[in-house]
């Protein structure tokens, strides 16, 4: 999945993201098998909600991945800079021409958003239709060569066709949250009485609807944590990568405690109204309590500051013994 760009290969990091896409894919084999083994036990006709589900999920995980990058930038309210602009725009412009020219990568379009959260995301389905958002608020906190290192990390993810790769990791969940939802309503709303005056019929209506529901739940669940493993292994391969391209883990890791201290003095309500992009962006929009916590760590979909900074750390150590 890894395009052909200068970004180093991080094998150990491929296996495991390799072997997450493994499990979920067993996980999809087992929940079809589980759909057809009710139908068959309870001599089920209501095969039609599990194919709306396929078909809608389907549909959204293919909108979801030609059309990322602009429903990332509306929920940012970024807007797409020109290399004629004056001021950040052509700084950030520079930094990325830079980028590329080191990871022999074509450019993406420029946004800069204007909050003043400090973060930024790369989305697009690959290299050639990626979009880089920066935020003033990392602009205005960042050093050059700080800046440089985000920006490599994010230009990693294009080069890694990360978008695709979750995008497809996702599919299983919202065929099982869909169904779930639908199985709920299909109950709420006389699912189990359908089947006319027919008393067995009625009996055996109730059970699927409950039953498919209850497996929905439990793929959805193992799905969801599996997805935030890989989104975990991501960016720690696009922390190594990135630090490994411009030659300066110290500026990344720079970055991220500039980053991840800065977040933590934002308020509440603009964390909030940011965490919708949580999965794009370079350090997730957090408030200390949540980073910290054990649940927290197990949901994220970034690893924690410490294992992202050891890392980075580790590499500095690497480089200076060469």
């Amino acid at each position: 999945m890894v395009a052909r760009t200068r970004y180093a290969p991080d094998r150990g990091l491929t296996v495991r993201m390799g072997l997450t896409m493994f499990l979920l894919g067993l996980v999809f084999v087992a929940f079809v098998a589980a759909i057809i083994g009710i139908s068959l036990l309870f001599h089920a006709s209501d095969g039609a909600i599990v194919f709306f589900a396929l078909v809608l999920g389907g549909g959204m995980a293919i909108g979801s991945l030609f059309y990322s990058d602009k429903i990332a930038l509306s929920t940012a309210q970024a807007q797409v800079v020109n290399p004629t602009d004056s001021g950040e725009a052509a700084m950030v412009h520079g930094i990325v021409d830079r980028v590329c020219a080191l990871a022999d990568m074509p450019k993406p379009r420029i946004a800069i958003a204007p909050t003043d959260l400090p973060n930024a995301f790369a989305t697009g389905r690959n290299s050639e239709h990626a979009v880089l958002c920066v935020t003033r608020g990392l602009i205005r906190r960042l050093t050059p060569e700080e800046l440089e290192g985000v920006i490599s990390h994010e230009m990693s993810h294009v080069a890694h066709k990360d978008v695709m790769v979750m995008t497809v990791a996702s599919f299983l969940a919202i065929i099982a949250g869909l169904l779930i939802r639908f199985s709920f309503y299909g109950e709420l709303f006389g699912g189990g009485g359908r089947r006319g005056g027919n008393n067995n019929g009625n009996q055996g209506a109730l059970p699927i609807l409950l039953i498919i529901m209850a497996v929905s739940i439990v793929v959805y669940a193992i799905s969801f944590l599996l997805i935030r493993l890989l989104s975990r292994y991501r960016e720690l391969a696009a922390d190594r990568s990135g630090a490994l391209l411009t030659g300066q883990p110290s500026a990344l890791a720079s970055a991220l405690q500039k980053v991840s201290g800065s977040i933590g003095r934002i308020p509440t309500k603009d964390l909030r109204e940011a965490q919708p992009l949580n999965a794009f962006f370079f350090a997730p929009a957090l408030s200390a309590q949540q980073a910290q916590s054990k649940i927290g760590a197990l949901f994220s979909t970034h690893p924690s500051l410490e294992k992202r900074l050891a890392q980075l750390a580790k590499i500095s150590e690497q480089m200076g013994q060469r």
